[in-house]
């Protein structure tokens, strides 16, 4: 005798779906056949639209809720090949509001009553966690695009150092991008050894030449200079045409004597560049080769951000820049002449002849000027470098070093002498 036989079926059904009558899911019970026999309060609150649903078509109720056909296929295929099924995110529209839910649903089963083998789910209402999930992916997607953009905003800047590096002295640049504070208007007064250079005719030799071939000529010139300038630690302020100022001491500085003879060797080591050049010159139309002056001059002059609230140059100004300028002009072709000031500096390293004296336009005295020969002896100046060390006991100072192995010879037979005296004192304790 069968159980079920002794128990009414709606009572039955009723107890058994007890449980689900307050959950605040909407709970469902369906045949095996997915014919509905059972729903709670929440499955008509959330689904007013689908009115009494009961012996109807789970697979209908799907369908008039809006669920996609593919959904609902997984529905009924999963549910008949696993047994159970989920579907982690079915869209509604409720009453003009779309809302997300999932959908579990599993087949129950019962040996004493038969009309309890069915299908049991529930709408569980995943607006707000859909919405959340929504968010933080929005503003993942917004992180990345954020990312994406900062990336190529400094992609841009990059580039745009870059082209701006070549617009600048490499101390000026280094200056500017590591400043914290903004140093437009700053300026200071000190004392700077100025380099004037510029091109023998140059205006003749521009006013016959073919605009290519000029281009190719002034720019290789300016750039081996500007590699010889870099090189030896000037700070380039302008090119002027074919005119070149650079000057030494700032933002970086040896000290006046050391930056007088870094613009002297500077000096040197460009006419020997220009000397290499001259057949790539003559090759592109320059016949006779380039022939360039130069002048020298110390003094204190003001350096600085200097212009407009649109356009700043950071350059030097004073007596010096235009002596160093009325140098130039006066100097013959492959010549280099100093002023008094940078003679006192680097007489004992170099050998330089007097040409006498003038009153530059704008002095008011006339001043001694000087051509530059050459070093004191024939040696690099990579060997003419004041070289010094202060310890803690002993100071040495080396004007040439090469003499350095000498120095070292001088202070080992020190040592040998102080370790002999402090044996005999040992000797006598």
């Amino acid at each position: 005798m069968n159980a079920e036989q002794f128990f009414n079926q709606k009572t039955i059904l009723d107890l058994s779906f007890f449980n689900f009558r307050n959950a605040i899911t909407a709970a469902y019970f369906a045949n095996r056949d997915l014919e509905i026999q059972r729903i709670n309060d929440n499955f008509r609150t959330f689904f007013p639209i689908l009115g009494n649903v009961t012996n109807a078509s789970m697979l209908d109720v799907l369908e008039q809720l809006g669920v996609p056909g593919a959904q609902i296929d997984t529905y009924a295929s999963e549910l008949e090949t696993n047994g159970s099924v989920l579907l982690p995110k079915v869209e509604v529209s409720v009453e003009g509001e779309q809302r997300v839910y999932s959908l579990l649903s599993a087949y129950t089963q019962n040996a004493d009553f038969s009309y309890l083998n069915g299908v049991q789910g529930q709408f569980v209402d995943r607006t707000s966690e859909w919405s959340l999930r929504r968010e933080r992916e929005d503003l993942l997607e917004q992180k990345i695009r954020d990312r994406e953009l900062i990336e190529e905003k400094s992609n841009q800047l990059e580039v745009l150092a870059n082209r701006l590096a070549k617009y600048l002295s490499p101390q000026i640049y280094h200056s500017i991008f590591s400043q914290t504070e903004d140093k437009t208007h700053s300026h200071a007064r000190k004392n700077l050894t100025i380099f004037f250079s510029d091109i023998v005719q140059f205006t003749d030799l521009s006013d016959v030449m073919e605009p290519e071939r000029l281009a190719t000529v002034i720019n290789s010139y300016l750039s081996e200079m500007t590699n010889v300038a870099l090189e030896c630690g000037g700070t380039i302020d302008k090119f002027i045409g074919d005119a070149v100022l650079v000057f030494f001491g700032d933002p970086d500085t040896e000290g006046e004597v050391q930056d007088a003879l870094k613009c002297v060797e500077m000096a040197f080591r460009m006419q020997e560049r220009v000397k290499a050049l001259q057949g790539y010159w003559k090759k592109n139309g320059v016949t006779n080769g380039l022939k360039v002056r130069m002048g020298i001059a110390t003094g204190f002059c003001t350096v600085g951000n200097f212009g407009s609230d649109q356009r700043l140059d950071y350059t030097v100004l004073g007596s010096p820049v235009n002596l160093a300028a009325r140098l130039q002009g006066l100097a013959e072709a492959d010549t280099i002449l100093l002023d008094e000031n940078t003679h006192n500096l680097v007489e004992t390293q170099v050998r330089a002849e007097p040409k006498g004296e003038f009153t530059p336009r704008g002095f008011a005295r006339e001043v001694k000027y000087f051509e530059l020969q050459g070093y004191a002896e024939p040696a690099s100046q990579d060997t003419r470098r004041q070289l010094s060390h202060i310890g803690e006991h002993v100071e040495v100072n080396i004007i040439d070093s090469a003499d350095i192995q000498g120095a070292i010879e001088e202070l080992r037979q020190i040592q040998i002498k102080f370790e002999a005296q402090l044996a005999e004192r040992d000797g006598k304790q």
